[in-house]
């Protein structure tokens, strides 16, 4: 089931990191912000990374969780967030269940290449786990600024 703008976020279940299991049940009470990006520990996703976590404490100010998430393992996760001492949880979707509801796996073309991956997208839910915004096609700079003051105006 894909979710849209103004629908509920379907049931789920989801690991990440600290040896946690992410349900609906977790994000009721808070705005979510769902980070969608390819790959562990690559320029662009690291930056993103990082820029996250540094407004992690105003989003918190705002009663915002943030998870980002990738196809990548918990394992590589754990040292991803290790490594760049990110202060918010990484999910990992490997079975692409969370890929799926926001419909994030793409073609992509790289060196002449097609192959599918996920299209980094952000996406923001409500208290009450509706889609409020998404982004896609995100380009990294400035754009943790912009989902800041989207998560203001809620």
């Amino acid at each position: 089931m894909k979710i849209s703008i103004g629908k509920k976020m379907p049931v789920f279940i989801a690991k990440a990191t600290n040896d946690l299991t992410i349900t609906n049940k977790d994000l009721i009470g808070k705005k979510i912000v769902l980070y969608f990006y390819p790959k562990d520990d690559t320029p662009g996703c690291t930056i993103e990374g990082q820029d996250f976590s540094k407004y992690y404490n105003k989003f918190k100010k705002l009663n915002a969780e943030i998870y980002g998430i990738s196809r990548d393992t918990i394992k590589m996760h754990e040292k991803f967030k290790e490594k760049f001492n990110f202060n918010f949880n990484l999910i990992s979707d490997s079975d692409e269940n969370l890929c799926s509801i926001f419909d994030v796996i793409k073609e992509k073309n790289m060196y002449g290449k097609k192959y599918m991956g996920i299209e980094r997208s952000t996406f923001i839910l409500d208290e009450n786990q509706k889609l409020v915004k998404e982004w896609r096609k995100v380009k990294v700079k400035d754009h943790v600024e912009e989902v800041m003051n989207t998560v203001k105006d809620l």
